[in-house]
């Protein structure tokens, strides 16, 4: 038995087929999460977004820009009114150049006194105080009274309050841990005073001529008074005042801001030279009305720069860069003086458009270097100081425009003017860079 068994083949047990075995799916790799970063180009107004992100500037900003436009009108606004009553653009010029060596001289007291005691408390009785001069200048235009008192009405209105200064004040407070947004905000403000420039004379003028002669002082002294009122309503960003610890020191005192005011007279002069000049030369190529639209690509030049200019991200040291930018607005401002040599008007105004692309950047980087040289509690007065050395160069440039049309060889030669005051600024710029110390630069966040 043993032995049967033992013969009979052993067979295995019946296997059960079993289900297919399918293959493990391959295994794919997680889908990455997209890193938010942004291309260079693909958000270009996030600095602009980022600045006006903060509650209040908005508000602030919009009601600061009635309050800075009838600094393009009053000028022209009063030239208009006195020269059409009066019959003498002499007259006429000699009351606005009084006005202005008058701002010059009240125009840092007010900003000193703004610094002291707050934008709201000081701002709204000068204005008020100015508004009374320009209607009292209108009144005795309007009845024909004696000369002397049209001067002293307009010298009235030098106590207007620099509201451009004092919206750049609520700015640097803003941001004054953050100097790339400090760079976007003064590129802003910048723009926002070349479009008050454009478009104030424009207003100033279809008012005075398509109304009556006083129409446009009354707009703008209106104007003035409610941007004003409403500017000083926003308290939320006003600076705060600082602690006074005896005697302010003024600061021409500090030892590199009397050059860089030098700078901002040399530039002022471009301004004024080139307006000046460029009414000349389409007045002798018989082209008067379009003198107009050619200063207003001078400053739409101007403007759009200073929009791009506030999108890049500043880096190196401040000087540096402005002493670039007055490079090039030296190199610049010789367009206008080769395109009035060939004697097209289209040239000119091609090359109007490209010289003011220098001048924004120029103002911008200028006013950041008065506000880092400037103390903290006199941000207005500082940036007042460099307002006044603008003006004072717009009416030195004027007079030097004027006597070069004259006494050179027409209009075209005179843009010769303009080009030797942006090698001017150039220069002192140089100089002051040489005998600057070599200070690192702020860090950008």
């Amino acid at each position: 038995m043993i032995l049967f068994l033992a013969a009979r083949p052993v067979t295995a047990p019946p296997v059960r087929p079993s289900r297919p075995v399918r293959p493990a799916p391959p295994v794919r790799p997680a889908p990455r999460r997209p890193r938010l970063r942004l291309r260079p180009h693909s958000r270009p107004l996030a600095p602009y977004r980022r600045i006006f992100a903060v509650p209040g500037t908005r508000a602030f900003t919009a009601a600061n820009l009635p309050a800075r436009l009838p600094m393009g009108m009053l000028s022209v606004s009063a030239v208009l009114m006195i020269a059409g009553s009066r019959g003498s653009y002499a007259l006429a010029g000699a009351v606005t150049a009084t006005g202005l060596a008058a701002t010059a001289l009240v125009g840092p007291w007010t900003a000193r006194l703004v610094d002291r005691h707050g934008q709201a408390r000081i701002a709204v009785p000068a204005t008020a105080l100015a508004v009374l001069g320009s209607l009292s200048l209108l009144l005795c235009v309007r009845h024909g009274a004696p000369d002397w008192t049209l001067f002293v009405s307009y010298a009235a209105t030098a106590t207007t309050p620099n509201t451009g200064g004092m919206s750049r004040a609520r700015w640097a407070h803003l941001f004054r841990d953050d100097p790339a947004a400090r760079h976007t905000a003064n590129s802003f403000e910048q723009a926002v005073d070349e479009l008050c420039f454009m478009l104030g004379p424009v207003l100033a003028t279809l008012l005075c001529t398509a109304l009556f002669p006083e129409a446009g002082t009354a707009v703008a002294a209106a104007l003035l008074l409610t941007g004003v009122l409403l500017f000083a309503a926003q308290r939320r960003t006003e600076p705060p005042v600082a602690p006074a610890t005896g005697r302010p020191r003024s600061p021409l005192r500090l030892p590199e801001l009397p050059p860089l005011l030098v700078t901002f007279l040399a530039t002022g002069a471009v301004f004024g030279s080139l307006e000046v000049v460029t009414i000349a030369f389409a007045d002798g190529h018989g082209i008067r009305t379009a003198a107009g639209g050619l200063l207003a690509l001078q400053a739409a030049g101007s403007c759009a720069a200073g929009l791009l200019y506030g999108l890049l991200r500043p880096s190196g040291h401040a000087g540096h860069r402005f002493l670039g930018c007055t490079a090039a607005m030296a190199a610049l401002m010789l367009l206008p003086l080769l395109a009035a040599a060939t004697g097209s008007p289209a040239a000119l105004a091609v090359a109007l458009l490209l010289a003011g692309m220098a001048t924004a950047p120029t103002m911008v980087t200028g006013m950041g270097l008065v506000q880092s040289l400037t103390p903290p509690g006199q941000l207005n007065e500082g940036m007042t100081l460099a307002v006044t050395a603008l003006l004072g160069g717009i009416a030195a440039g004027s007079a030097g425009g004027g006597w070069a049309v004259d006494h050179l060889a027409g209009a075209g030669a005179a843009y010769g003017v303009p080009a030797a005051a942006a090698a001017l600024a150039l220069t002192v710029t140089l100089l002051t860079a040489r005998r600057r110390p070599n200070r690192p630069a702020a860090p950008v966040s």
